[in-house]
């Protein structure tokens, strides 16, 4: 496993729905922390996104499965709260 290169400072839980919890939501339900730690364990492997919205379409998980998100929103109303926001 690949060594983390910078840890978070703080972390917040979002108390409502945006796109950067939408972002966060995606990576965490994918087992990662957020973007940072994603791009140190796949060693900077690229992450696709939808061209219409830039919302993430596509992370390797840890195991090296897929995991797969729609163009919408992913992220319900009930789960925001879970949601983890890290700051640097």
């Amino acid at each position: 496993m690949a060594l983390l290169t910078s840890q978070p400072k703080q972390v917040t839980r979002a108390k409502s729905w945006d796109e950067q919890v939408e972002e966060a939501y995606r990576f965490q339900l994918a087992g990662y922390r957020d973007q940072c730690e994603y791009l140190s364990v796949q060693r900077g492997e690229n992450i696709e996104r939808w061209p219409h919205n830039g919302y993430i379409k596509k992370l390797r998980r840890k195991d090296g499965c897929f995991y797969y998100y729609n163009k919408q929103r992913e992220c319900p109303d009930r789960e925001v709260h879970k949601t983890k926001l890290y700051v640097y």
